[in-house]
């Protein structure tokens, strides 16, 4: 644990490059934010927020999985994050023990995002202090069993076969392209294997 803490802290000032360019970005205008809800109003609001967060999914999910199929992306960046593979060396600390490269890759798509549809400013903000809560949580071991949601029952399962559950709120894009591993069918496997 002591060495993921160590990792998640080197790594910490590269994670705060992308959100202080993207709020740069932002106050000049480049992008698609907006500063009170009351400039679009609330159904607009929820609309985008929607979209806004399936971009977001959808970005995070080929991101990661790209990180594991190309092999030297995964050798260099993402395998520093994978030596955490097993339930007994998972901690919080590990949902931020990564190369900054990839941590930074990682948030690209909420970057992206800026730009294809509107988002209000606090919320993009929020949804970025939430990410680093999110991580966390998914590293944790605890399973809620919550569904759709991409918890950390689904995300050990991840570090220990390394080819599912790439999703990062919810299972919905490893569903749709068959990378999905359920917790609860994996631990039905294994209490059959005891019998």
């Amino acid at each position: 644990m002591l060495l993921q803490i160590y990792v998640a802290m080197k790594a910490m000032p590269w994670y705060t490059l992308l959100p202080t360019v993207s709020e740069y970005m932002i106050e000049n205008g480049w992008t698609k934010c907006y500063t009170s809800i009351s400039e679009v109003g609330w159904f607009a609001y929820i609309m985008y927020m929607a979209i806004y967060l399936v971009i977001v999914e959808f970005g995070i999910y080929w991101m990661h999985r790209e990180l594991h199929d190309i092999k030297p992306l995964y050798k260099h960046l993402h395998a520093t994050h994978h030596i955490y593979n097993k339930q007994n060396t998972l901690s919080p600390f590990a949902g931020l023990a990564f190369h900054p490269l990839d941590g930074v890759l990682q948030a690209v798509p909420h970057v992206i995002a800026l730009f294809l549809v509107p988002i209000h400013f606090r919320s993009h903000i929020g949804l970025l202090f939430i990410e680093g809560v999110w991580t966390a949580n998914i590293h944790d071991c605890i399973h809620a069993n919550l569904w759709p949601i991409m918890g950390a029952g689904y995300h050990t399962i991840h570090h220990t076969t390394y080819k599912h559950n790439y999703g990062h709120y919810t299972i919905w894009m490893d569903w749709m392209l068959g990378t999905l591993r359920d917790p609860e069918d994996d631990s039905c496997q294994k209490a059959q294997k005891v019998q």
